[in-house]
């Protein structure tokens, strides 16, 4: 199998081999896709992640980071991403092969994996801002300033020019693809994982193994799982059992270390999270309530956080919080995290990030309401940036408001909507299904540049739609000028 390796010249279309008796086209949209990303420059910059100091075969950046858009277009696992990519040659080209080739897969399934830890959600976003520089025609502006180039603006630092521009802005929950948690079922499956401590650390050379009542723990959990309508009462009884088995194992357990039996790091990191759970469970038992600060909802995933939405469909959901950012049509993930945050204290940052980009202030914001506290307006009002949205406190008299303004503000806002819907339900950041932390981030990060990259081949045909099919004239060269 011949594979692409990184050269001064991007790979053409015209060289690749193709298969024989197939004709492939060139207006294929995996092909426009190639053609639309700086592989170079990106080569330039993170091929080192992938050179492999073991003596194997180092795989291509353009081969993972490929791999990676495939996957989070289609929704595929790591094994039928791999082998999609084997059996057809447009997926081939994409992620940069010479030629044709099936005779056997280009990696493992089990790099994906490796893929995404390297390809971190800031190096992800960096090559989202070089697809976007790309594709909007403009130069890409350092990521760093020197300490000369700081100097030199101080000294020198010009007037700012007038603001111009949207900018859009929003939050949204990725959950993540783990069981609703119950206290009930999150106790005994950590009864469970302790009972297989005690297996693991259990020696016949130390006299008889502790006794666990397993099977009777077992039972009881039984009991109120399989009860359709489950009072409080009962809820609260099956829970104190579980705690109380879980309580006689936590000192097995502590014994047996004592005795200078040692447990794997990974076993070690699991009774840490069992004890954090054991602690929180009986806090709230005891104090008769179901909240606790950096409450843990998986064991398998404890950095998960309940993040409330207030959605009538998903009140509550479970996964990554992220914040993202509109403006010229191009998406950009701003932050993400596992703890819930106010996504109002961080609109400040984002909008000297725009400033950053383009060199001026946006001329509008358009947020929601938990945007508009006092702290945003007064930064907003001193920057000449109109925040979207109705004055804080009761409306003055006598002051007509703006209608024809408002319900533009509200329309235009619906793009950011519609990116998240598009997300969530083309790309893969309705349901994360990483079982990692790395891993899991790194997949929110290439929903955003799949987005970006999906909007500009769409608009790319667009343009040769018009450019072919359409007569040229005045309104055309606005709808040209739309999709520039």
């Amino acid at each position: 199998m011949t594979v692409y390796r990184f050269s001064d010249n991007q790979l053409k279309f015209s060289d690749f081999g193709q298969p024989v008796g197939m004709r492939m086209s060139p207006d294929n949209r995996w092909v426009k896709k190639a053609e639309l990303i700086p592989w170079d420059e990106i080569e330039k910059r993170y091929a080192k992640l992938f050179r492999n100091r073991k003596g194997n075969v180092a795989k291509s950046l353009r081969l993972a980071l490929g791999a990676l858009i495939i996957q989070t277009e289609y929704g595929y696992s790591d094994e039928e991403t791999v082998l999609q990519i084997q059996e057809t040659a447009y997926l081939q080209f994409f992620c940069g092969y010479t030629e044709y080739d099936d005779s056997k897969p280009p990696f493992d399934p089990s790099l994906m994996v490796y893929f995404r830890k390297r390809l971190t959600p800031e190096i992800i976003g960096e090559i989202n801002e070089l697809i976007i520089a790309k594709a909007s025609d403009t130069e890409q502006k350092p990521s760093a300033n020197t300490d000369e180039d700081k100097s030199s603006k101080d000294n020198h630092e010009p007037p700012l020019p007038p603001n111009s521009g949207t900018l859009i802005v929003d939050a949204t929950c990725a959950p993540s693809d783990i069981r609703y948690p119950q206290d009930t079922s999150l106790l005994n499956e950590g009864r469970e994982k302790l009972e297989k401590i005690i297996d693991e650390l259990y020696d016949p050379v130390f006299g008889v193994k502790p006794r666990t009542y397993r099977r009777k723990a077992h039972k009881d959990y039984l009991k109120i799982a399989r009860k359709k309508r489950k009072s409080a009462k009962d809820i609260r009884k099956a829970t104190g059992k579980q705690l109380r088995y879980m309580e006689r194992n936590f000192g097995h357990i502590d014994r047996m270390l004592e005795q200078g039996r040692t447990l794997p790091s990974k076993l070690s990191e699991q009774l840490d999270v069992l004890k954090k759970l054991y602690d929180q469970q009986l806090t709230m038992y005891q104090n008769g309530n179901h909240q606790i600060a950096d409450r843990i909802v998986s064991i398998s995933q404890p950095w998960l956080r309940p993040i409330v939405r207030g959605k009538t469909k998903a009140p509550v959901e479970f996964g990554a919080k992220l914040d993202i950012s509109i403006a010229g049509g191009f998406v950009r993930l701003e932050r993400q995290s596992f703890d819930a945050y106010n996504e109002a204290e961080f609109l400040q940052d984002v909008i000297e990030h725009y400033r950053e980009r383009t060199g001026a202030y946006p001329e509008r914001v358009l947020a929601d309401k938990i945007y508009r506290n006092r702290k945003n307006l007064s930064f907003c009002k001193e920057h000449g940036i109109r925040l979207s949205g109705p004055a804080l406190g009761r409306p003055p008299k006598n002051v007509v408001t703006d209608k024809k303004q408002e319900y533009r503000d509200n329309c235009d806002r619906v793009e950011v909507e519609r990116a998240f819907s598009h997300a969530k339900s083309k790309f893969g950041l309705g349901l994360i299904r990483t079982r990692l932390k790395e891993t899991s981030q790194s997949v929110v990060a290439l929903s955003i540049l799949a987005l970006n990259l999906a909007r500009i081949c769409c608009a790319f045909l667009h343009f040769l739609y018009v450019l072919l099919f359409i007569p040229f004239d005045f309104e055309c060269s606005e709808k040209l000028a739309f999709v520039q």
